[in-house]
C-alpha cells in the first residue's frame, strides 16, 4: 500500500495519550470522514494503523485520540512521527497542486535555463509553502507563489522558477 504524508505528530498533549499534530493537507475536513489513519512506524518500518476516537482543528493545529495510545508516554513516542493516508483515499488535485513527494528531488531552473540545485525540503508557513532548493554554492528558499514557481514538469522532475529580488 502506497502513502501521502498529510501531517506529523508534534507532540503528546496533555496526560491521556492525546496528541498534537500539524497538517499539510488544505481542507482538513478529510479527516472528519476517517475512521483510522496511519502512522510511519519509522525510516525503515511499515506504517500502522489506529482508529480515531476523537479529533478537533484549533489554531492551525489538530488533537487526536487514537485507540491504543493511552497515556502521554505512548503519544511521546509517537512524537515526530508522520501522519498517511492511503493514497487511493487522497483527495484529487487541482491542476496546480502537488503532494510534497512529486517535489522533492524536483531539479529547480531558472527560465533562462540556470540550474539552481534541487528541492531538498518543503516546509508550510501558514500563507504557502517554501521549497527549500539546494545548490552547490548556496541554499535558496523558493516561495510556492506563482510569481516565483512557473512551471513544475512532474513527469521531467523539472521546476521552472522566476527569482524574486532578494533570493
Amino acid at each position: 500500500m502506497r502513502f501521502i504524508e498529510i501531517g506529523r505528530i508534534v507532540k503528546a498533549h496533555g496526560v491521556q495519550g492525546r496528541m498534537k499534530a500539524v497538517y499539510f493537507l488544505d481542507d482538513e475536513g478529510l479527516l472528519s470522514s476517517l475512521d483510522e489513519i496511519f502512522i510511519a512506524a519509522g525510516p525503515e518500518g511499515a506504517a500502522r494503523s489506529y482508529r480515531i476516537r476523537a479529533l478537533e482543528s484549533r489554531g492551525g493545529a489538530l488533537f487526536l485520540e487514537l485507540e491504543g495510545v493511552a497515556d502521554r508516554d505512548a503519544a511521546g513516542a509517537l512524537a515526530g512521527r508522520f501522519l498517511l493516508l492511503p493514497e487511493d483515499q487522497a483527495p484529487p488535485l487541482a491542476p496546480d497542486e502537488y503532494y510534497w513527494r512529486d517535489l522533492l528531488d524536483m531539479t529547480v531552473r531558472t527560465e533562462a535555463g540556470e540550474e539552481l540545485g534541487r528541492i531538498t525540503a518543503i516546509f508550510p508557513t501558514g500563507s504557502n509553502d517554501v521549497y527549500v532548493c539546494t545548490g552547490p554554492d548556496r541554499e535558496i528558499l523558493l516561495p510556492a507563489i506563482a510569481e516565483v514557481v512557473r512551471e513544475v514538469d512532474r513527469a521531467g522532475k523539472v521546476m521552472v522558477v522566476r527569482l524574486l529580488e532578494g533570493l
